[in-house]
């Protein structure tokens, strides 16, 4: 069922969440996959093999393209596989952490999505938060700076109350 805002078409739509989530799977995998010692292990083997072979094939134009062009194009499907991965991961940060600010009673709820606000939104909450910062800590200095009127409770305790 689509909404009123939502210009696919059904069936394109479920075609475009299969592709979505067969290339999130695909992602995910490649990111275990090349993230794996192993697979660093296999990376550093190709280029010894490569290098052992520059004197074989007289350190040539050939040769040099070779490592050129694998690590290329090998670089450039990676930068979409890692986006990919660190856009899923973000989110779920992201949504983890929402959570708990609405859970949190007396959270500001504003800080759930916080991530959606522009550059110049985010410097001035920043410049709130750090004046929260310098307004606590400077209570907090006139808390310790002030003298000890109070008994410490935890100092005089009877015997026959038995503490707690």
């Amino acid at each position: 069922m689509t909404s009123k805002s939502d210009h696919r078409t059904p069936a394109h739509g479920d075609r475009t969440m299969t592709l979505a989530s067969r290339f999130a799977r695909f992602a995910q995998a490649t990111a275990l996959w090349t993230g794996h010692p192993y697979t660093f292990l296999l990376a550093v083997a190709v280029v010894v093999a490569w290098i052992v072979t520059g004197p074989i094939f007289d350190y040539s134009d050939t040769w040099q393209l070779v490592i050129n062009t694998g690590t290329t194009i090998v670089t450039f499907l990676m930068v979409f596989l890692i986006q990919n991965t660190q856009n899923r991961d973000t989110l779920a940060v992201q949504l983890k952490l929402s959570e708990l600010v609405l859970a949190m009673k007396g959270a500001e709820n504003k800080f759930a999505s916080i991530e959606d606000l522009s550059d110049e939104e985010l410097a001035a909450l920043h410049e709130e938060c750090r004046a929260r910062v310098e307004m606590t800590q400077n209570h907090l200095d006139k808390r310790s700076l002030a003298p000890a009127d109070k008994p410490r409770t935890t100092a005089h305790r009877t015997k026959s109350g038995g503490g707690r």
